[in-house]
């Protein structure tokens, strides 16, 4: 028998039996491949994510890979049998906000595959078509389950419109960290800094394209043209602004816990800081992970530390350490 997890409440969780839904007009099934657990997923289990942004019961998984097994009405029966992965946003098209690309800040309200929706820690995922990006054929299926946070930075990237040249930086080692440093080196900066807590992945950045690494703490260089966050602490993003050279452009990708200490609003003004944010990934950005991805300038699977199959999800959620944990239905 087949079985999904579903996440009752904080804390609880089950496996159920999985039936697959058949796929309504515009919509696909998809054979799920792999699904990522991330901080969000362990923030729904622990009941710590806000609560307009989850609606318990509900099958977690907004990371994933997989395979496409059938299309409703109205979708081009060539997506049968493509490897892909999905945007989780539910966007409603027709407003301003979607109009302009910016999905991810719909007027209509927030809705997303893994916290609203049912998600891929499931045999089967049944969701919008349009939501779909199809991957090239070879496509590895277990790199392309970390396209989501890929995403997530790809919109980082392209905001930080780092170019040929300029002194870089990254705050954060885990696995949007990585992935930030392999987007910035692939623009050839100058110099491309990485810091950590602790130099447990000092030998992974440089692997990724940094030319230099530094633990947090007094002394740290300046002077940086870009910087971008990707701890999710408030110390993360007074360190990153700490970097900037005058002028500089800042990307913030983390959400602090509420009431933490951060930016001196003063010395964004006097710096005259350039500060920009990501919450979720557009499409525009989606397509630029994947291109990536497909033309080999990224390959996340160093960044995979356990792979265990779907029933585990008791430990996979608990895993500590900076590694990704994929589940495998």
């Amino acid at each position: 028998m087949s079985v999904e997890v579903v996440v009752e409440a904080p804390g609880t969780h089950r496996l159920a039996p999985h039936t697959p839904r058949p796929p309504g007009p515009g919509e696909a099934l998809v054979a799920v491949h792999a699904a990522g657990i991330c901080g969000s997923d362990r923030e729904l289990y622990r009941g710590n994510r806000p609560a307009p942004y989850v609606r318990y019961p509900v099958v977690p998984g907004h990371e994933w890979s997989g395979t496409v097994r059938e299309v409703g009405a109205g979708v081009p029966e060539g997506l049968v049998g493509r490897k892909v992965v999905g945007e989780g946003f539910r966007n409603c098209q027709v407003c301003a906000r979607c109009h302009a690309g910016e999905t991810t800040l719909c007027e209509a309200g927030y809705e997303e595959t893994g916290f609203t929706h049912p998600g891929a820690m499931a045999p089967t995922l049944t969701l919008p078509a349009r939501l779909l990006h199809p991957l090239p054929d070879d496509a590895d299926l277990t790199a392309a389950a970390l396209l989501e946070p890929a995403a997530c930075v790809a919109a980082a990237a392209l905001l930080a419109d780092a170019r040929p040249g300029e002194r870089v930086a990254v705050v954060g080692t885990g696995t949007l960290g990585m992935l930030a440093v392999r987007f910035l080196a692939a623009v050839s900066p100058a110099e491309l800094l990485v810091v950590g807590l602790d130099r447990e992945r000092e030998a992974l950045a440089a692997e990724f394209g940094a030319t230099g690494f530094a633990v947090s703490g007094p002394g740290l260089p300046g002077g940086y043209d870009v910087v971008i966050e990707a701890a999710g602490s408030a110390e993360a993003a007074v360190t990153a602004a700490a970097l900037l050279r005058r002028g500089g452009r800042l990307v913030l990708t983390g959400i602090p816990a509420p009431g933490a200490a951060g930016l001196d609003p003063a010395d964004l003004v006097l710096r005259r800081l350039e500060v920009r944010t990501v919450f979720g990934a557009p499409p525009a950005a989606w397509a630029h992970a994947v291109r990536l991805l497909g033309a080999g300038l990224l390959d996340p699977l160093p960044l995979v530390s356990h792979r265990l199959p779907l029933t585990e999800f008791g430990r996979a959620v608990e895993e500590k350490g900076p590694g990704k944990v994929l589940l495998l239905p």
